[in-house]
């Protein structure tokens, strides 16, 4: 099996956003990748838990790390996702993990789940993605 921690070093030093809100991968291996948000003053909303945009960033980071640990080394981003909700996010950190489950030669889909130190599920995610030519 191949060795993905630099995709995972790539992601994490390089999204910009991410770094500045407390989101990273820890985990990268093929086709599958863990992430975690830090949850601070800056990422709660009004009623302090977890804002959804930023629930939902942690789940499209995860994505990007699984769907980019390829063999090929292509080039995959977002094209869609679909976000459900079903508890708050409470606590010091919210846990992720994105495994593909369709990779064809220009797409790929994966199931993505957000959860709380507890183990309890927070969201569940489906997102595509598209091989990316950049210019």
């Amino acid at each position: 099996m191949e060795n993905y921690d630099d995709i995972m070093e790539l992601l994490n030093g390089r999204d910009r956003f991410c770094r500045h809100n407390g989101i990273r991968l820890t985990k990268v291996i093929e086709d599958y990748a863990e992430g975690e948000l830090i949850l601070t003053e800056q990422s709660l909303n009004g009623l302090n838990v977890a804002q959804g945009g930023a629930t939902y960033t942690l789940a499209d980071f995860t994505f990007a790390g699984a769907a980019n640990a390829n063999p090929g080394r292509v080039v995959y981003i977002g094209s869609a996702s679909n976000i459900c909700y079903l508890r708050p996010g409470l606590g010091k950190r919210l846990l992720s993990r994105a495994r593909i489950i369709n990779r064809t030669k220009n797409t790929c889909l994966a199931d993505v789940e957000v959860l709380d130190e507890q183990g309890r599920l927070v969201a569940k995610v489906t997102c595509s993605g598209f091989v990316f030519h950049p210019r």
